[in-house]
C-alpha cells in the first residue's frame, strides 16, 4: 500500500519501495528465529549502515546522507514490516537516539571516533540514561562524572538501556555539577574502559529480538575530551534530543497500526462467521471505521509534527501530541485486531499476538504518557 501525503516527494516514495523490498527479503524470514534468540546479529549494523541506513540525518563527510526527519519517518514505518519490532529499536537507538547529539553538540574529532563508525555500523552505541529510581525525572540522576586532571572519573548505574549488552559506546548522562539539570553533562564512554561492566540482560514482556541490559561504573576514566558540548548542559541536549526519539516512537506506532490494519482485512475478509466474513458485520464494520479514521489522525498529527521538528528547532509540543496520541491509540488498535482474530490472535504463529506485546511500552518509552501530557499542558497553558 502506498502511503500518500504532500509532504512526499517522488525520492520519499522510491527509498520506501526499496526499503520494503529489503525488509520482506532480508529481515521478515528470520523474524521467529531472531525473536526466539532474544538477539538480530550484529551483522544487520554493518549491513545497515553500508545502506546508508544508520546515517540518513548526518553530514556526508561523516558518511552519511544529509536528509532530513522524513527519511527516519519512512525507515521507522516500514521497519516494523519486518515483524519483529527489536530490530527497529536497536537500530534507530543507532541511529537516532545514541548519536544525534554527537552529529548536533560533538567536536571533529568525536564524530571522527564515534559518528562515523556508527553511522557505518562498525561500532554499536546505546544511550545511558535512565537509572533505577530515576526513569522519568532526568534531572535527579545520580550517575556521577568527577574531574580528575585531563580524565572524567565516572561512577553509578543504568537501567532499561537498549544496545546495552553489546554497545561499543555509551553517550551517558551523568552529573558533573551540583544538584538538578544544570549539573548534568552527557559523556561519550567506549565499553572497553577499565571499571564498566553490564550487568543482567534484562528480559522483556515484548520487543525480544532488541537486548536491553542494566550497566555499571566503577571509577571508569575517559578523556574529558569526551564531554560533548558543554559541561551542564546535558539536561539540555536530552531534553532536545528525545524531540526526534518521540518522533521515533510515534512513527513506529503509525507504521505497526498500517500493519495491523493490514492483517486485520486479511483474516476479516477470509474468516466466516455466521454465513459472513467478519468484516461483513457492522458491528465489525464501524469499529474498523473508527479505528481507521484515528489512524489517521495519528498519522497526520506525526506527519505535521515532523514538518515543525524539519523546519524548526524546537516543536516539543506538535512532537509530544504525536507521540502521546499514536502510542497510546496502537494499544487500542493493537487489541482490536487481536479481539477480530479470536483465538488465533492469541497464538504465537499470527503477527497481531507478538505486536501485541511489542506495543505495551510505547506509552512508557521516551518519556510516558504522563509526562507527554505534562509538557503540551506547559507549552499550551504555561
Amino acid at each position: 500500500m502506498k502511503i500518500e501525503s504532500v509532504y512526499f516527494d517522488e525520492e520519499h516514495h522510491l527509498f520506501r519501495e526499496t526499503l520494503r523490498a529489503f525488509v520482506e527479503k532480508e529481515l521478515k524470514p528470520h523474524a521467529d528465529e531472531w525473536e526466539q534468540a532474544g538477539m538480530f546479529p550484529n551483522e544487520l549494523f554493518r549491513a545497515f549502515g553500508k545502506l546508508g541506513y544508520l546515517g540518513l540525518r548526518f553530514p556526508v563527510e561523516y558518511g552519511g546522507q544529509g536528509l532530513d526527519y522524513w527519511y527516519t519517518v519512512v525507515l521507522c514505518e516500514e521497519l516494523v514490516r519486518c515483524q519483529s519490532l527489536g530490530v527497529g529499536v536497536g537500530l534507530l537507538v543507532q541511529s537516532e537516539m545514541a548519536t544525534s547529539v554527537i552529529n548536533k553538540y560533538g567536536t571533529p574529532e568525536q564524530k571522527r571516533e564515534f559518528l562515523a563508525p556508527a553511522i557505518a555500523g562498525e561500532k554499536i552505541a546505546a544511550l545511558g540514561i535512565t537509572e533505577p529510581g530515576h526513569g522519568s525525572n532526568v534531572a535527579n540522576l545520580r550517575t556521577t562524572a568527577r574531574r580528575d586532571g585531563d580524565d572524567w572519573v565516572i561512577n553509578g548505574s543504568k537501567t532499561f538501556i537498549s544496545n546495552g549488552t553489546r554497545a561499543n559506546f555509551i553517550t551517558l548522562a551523568a552529573r558533573t555539577g551540583g544538584e538538578g539539570a544544570r549539573g548534568v553533562s552527557l559523556i561519550l564512554v567506549p565499553t572497553d574502559a577499565k571499571g564498566f561492566s553490564v550487568g543482567r540482560a534484562l528480559k522483556k514482556m515484548g520487543t525480544h529480538s532488541s537486548d536491553i541490559a542494566e550497566l555499571f561504573f566503577q571509577d571508569v576514566r575517559v578523556p574529558v575530551s569526551n564531554l560533548v558540548g558543554e559541561p551542564g548542559r546535558g539536561f539540555a541536549y536530552v531534553m532536545e534530543l528525545f524531540q526526534g526519539e518521540r518522533l521515533v516512537l510515534a512513527s513506529f506506532a503509525n507504521g505497526i497500526m498500517q500493519a495491523l490494519w493490514e492483517e486485520a482485512l486479511n483474516y476479516g475478509r477470509a474468516r466466516e462467521v455466521f454465513g459472513l466474513p467478519i468484516v461483513g458485520h457492522q458491528a465489525w464494520r464501524h469499529r474498523l471505521a473508527d479505528l481507521l479514521t484515528q489512524m489517521e489522525a495519528a498519522r497526520q498529527l506525526t506527519y505535521f509534527a515532523c514538518d515543525r521538528l524539519n523546519r524548526t528547532a524546537s516543536a516539543q509540543k506538535e512532537v509530544s501530541m504525536a507521540k502521546l496520541y499514536a502510542c497510546e491509540l496502537v494499544k487500542r488498535v493493537a487489541e482490536t485486531v487481536l479481539q477480530l482474530h479470536g483465538g488465533y490472535g492469541y497464538m504465537e504463529e499470527y503477527p497481531v499476538c507478538r505486536f501485541y506485546r511489542d506495543v505495551a511500552a510505547f506509552g512508557i518509552g521516551a518519556g510516558t504518557s504522563e509526562i507527554m501530557r505534562e509538557i503540551i499542558a506547559k507549552e499550551a497553558i504555561g
